[in-house]
């Protein structure tokens, strides 16, 4: 019998028990390491670590495949979208996809020859796009749009068509959905957020079943020094073993505020894909969103997404996504649920209708 995803979080990539020893070793905190004789890169710190090592294999076994880290979300999409693309393929992306990624695109691979082709996150949009493509990347749910995706059927289509499949999988994290199971090539999500949830680090990762591309993957890593700090892994590695109890408490949360979002006069346009703990919705105009926002008491105002801390954004005031001045980003934390609704329907109220 297998163990849940929630029992493998905790248990994933931990040694095997040695008397007097942590559960989880510290982190490895070297550049060189002692090395007499040949040659060998595993002497030097850029080209692997033994922390990284153990969190790789802990992520693999959740994703359902080979897992490489990175320093950030960014590094580990660049990998993919700088690594994988030579002068004459076509890249397919999403047309509202994170604004780094549509910037690698247009200001990088565009220059350099490849064909790219952003369309709006939709399948029917998305297969218009794939003859003669080599990658498609998508995001689904996407970010803040929170449209939904048939993974399994897009993949089916990327590959009949000659292209990969990556999924930008970063605000469901592998506990609540696995692209590798449901056909895609490769499965990147930025570890800062709800992976590793405490908002104290920055990291990335990718994830696939196909050792060619992990070792491209891997070379352009050692390269280009992508690479996390051991500490930083570390503290990701120790944060999993929490992974389902906080994903469980955010979506229970988003469950909640979706219902009270959409019975509440001041908020309309309720995104939330069913799953995962962050919603969207529309409070109209600038100043109503930042009265709602300066409103809460336990939701703070800031960036980001799946922290343990509800957090809230007023999402036009970054002018990188095409919604209204009165657009709010909501990441559900591991508050009572009660007390954000409490909270959240206190600061509605005060709005109006």
């Amino acid at each position: 019998m297998s163990d849940g995803l929630g029992t493998r979080a905790v248990h994933a990539g931990l040694p095997a028990p040695d008397q007097g020893a942590p559960f989880l070793p510290g982190p490895v905190l070297a550049a060189p390491t002692h090395l007499s004789g040949d040659a060998d890169p595993a002497g030097y710190g850029r080209y692997g670590n033994p922390t990284w090592a153990r969190y790789e294999a802990a992520v693999g076994e959740l994703e359902g495949g080979e897992a490489l880290v990175f320093s950030s979300g960014m590094a580990a999409a660049s990998a993919v979208l700088l690594a994988l693309l030579e002068p004459g393929d076509a890249l397919v992306a999403p047309s509202d996809a994170y604004p780094g990624v549509r910037t690698i695109a247009t200001e990088h691979l565009e220059p350099r020859g490849i064909e790219v082709r952003l369309v709006p996150t939709d399948d029917a949009a998305v297969r218009s796009a794939l003859p003669g493509a080599a990658l498609v990347w998508v995001e689904s749910p996407s970010n803040p749009g929170m449209d939904v995706l048939d993974l399994r059927g897009l993949a089916d289509a990327a590959h009949a068509a000659g292209a990969l499949l990556a999924v930008d999988n970063t605000l469901l994290t592998p506990y609540l959905q696995r692209p590798l199971e449901l056909g895609a090539d490769l499965s990147m999500a930025s570890g800062t957020k709800a992976l590793t949830g405490h908002s104290d680090l920055l990291l990335g990762h990718v994830a696939t079943r196909l050792p060619a591309r992990l070792a491209q993957l891997k070379g352009w890593r050692d390269l280009h020094g992508a690479i996390p700090g051991p500490l930083e892994t570390w503290l990701a590695h120790r944060s999993l073993a929490t992974l389902g109890v906080r994903v469980e408490r955010q979506g229970a949360t988003a469950a909640a505020l979706a219902d009270l979002l959409r019975d509440h006069p001041a908020a309309s346009d309720v995104r939330w894909p069913g799953m995962g703990g962050v919603l969207c919705f529309d409070l109209g105009t600038q100043e109503r969103a930042e009265r709602f926002l300066a409103g809460c008491r336990l939701v703070a105002d800031a960036t980001s997404f799946g922290g343990v801390h509800a957090s809230a954004e007023r999402r036009a005031r970054w002018g990188t996504d095409a919604v209204g001045p009165g657009f709010i980003r909501f990441s559900c934390g591991v508050e009572d649920t009660g007390d954000v609704i409490a909270d959240v329907g206190d600061a509605l109220d005060a709005l109006g209708g």
